[in-house]
């Protein structure tokens, strides 16, 4: 069964993690590089934003019955499948998570340019939420 109000909780997460970012988010490259505490604390964010995506995608799929994702990226597969998610919110969520994977395990360490330029994506998770959003509206009105 899906569990709406975790789903909802989750994407309050997001909202909350949306706004610190916005609150810390440098206007330029220069001034991302020049604080070592402005870079690490927008990486951190971004990869809290990134599993908070995560999170609602795996509360989705096993509140729906979609099977057991044999990794992370089958939660995307599956929810493009049933039409919760877009083809192309599919592909920013395969990015989003490889980009997560380069923050957490510090894959050849991390571009400042390619974290800067991933601010820049934050529409993505706005979209995200949208499309989440109307999904869980849909199914409120066809139970």
């Amino acid at each position: 069964m899906l569990d709406k109000n975790r789903i909802l909780s989750k994407l309050d997460e997001l909202d909350s993690y949306l706004s610190e970012l916005g609150s810390i988010m440098p206007k330029s490259y220069e001034e991302y590089v020049v604080s070592v505490e402005k870079r690490r604390a927008c990486e951190r964010v971004l990869h809290i934003l990134i599993e908070c995506v995560i999170d609602v995608c795996a509360l989705i799929v096993k509140g729906l019955r979609l099977g057991l994702p044999a990794e992370e990226e089958d939660l995307f597969e599956k929810l493009e499948r049933e039409e919760i998610i877009s083809k192309e919110m599919k592909e920013k969520l395969k990015l989003m998570r490889g980009f997560r994977n380069i923050l957490v395990h510090r894959y050849a360490g991390v571009d400042d340019e390619l974290v800067f330029e991933s601010l820049g994506n934050i529409n993505d998770f706005k979209e995200f939420r949208k499309e989440v959003g109307l999904f869980l509206r849909k199914i409120e009105e066809y139970p």
